[in-house]
């Protein structure tokens, strides 16, 4: 099981917490808003959290103050 995490843009408005929380997986575009740094299929708003980073991960969904972040987990194989 695997852990993405989404940014909704309609609710952000750049504040950057969340890209100073978690520097190796998101960067800031021009505006301050956040983007994932690997794409997945072009997808700049859905992140692949490994292990690693999901205490942080967790920590910026929390602490977003424009309840802009969401985890959701992802089941290996599941609907493919």
């Amino acid at each position: 099981m695997s852990e993405t995490l989404h940014i909704d843009w309609t609710r952000c408005d750049g504040r950057g917490l969340c890209t100073e929380l978690l520097p190796t997986l998101l960067d800031r575009d021009d505006w301050g808003y956040p983007l994932a740094k690997r794409a997945t299929n072009g997808d700049r708003s859905n992140v692949a959290v490994r292990p690693a980073h999901s205490e942080a991960a967790r920590e910026a969904v929390y602490l977003c103050p424009k309840m802009a972040l969401s985890l959701a987990n992802q089941v290996a194989g599941f609907g493919q």
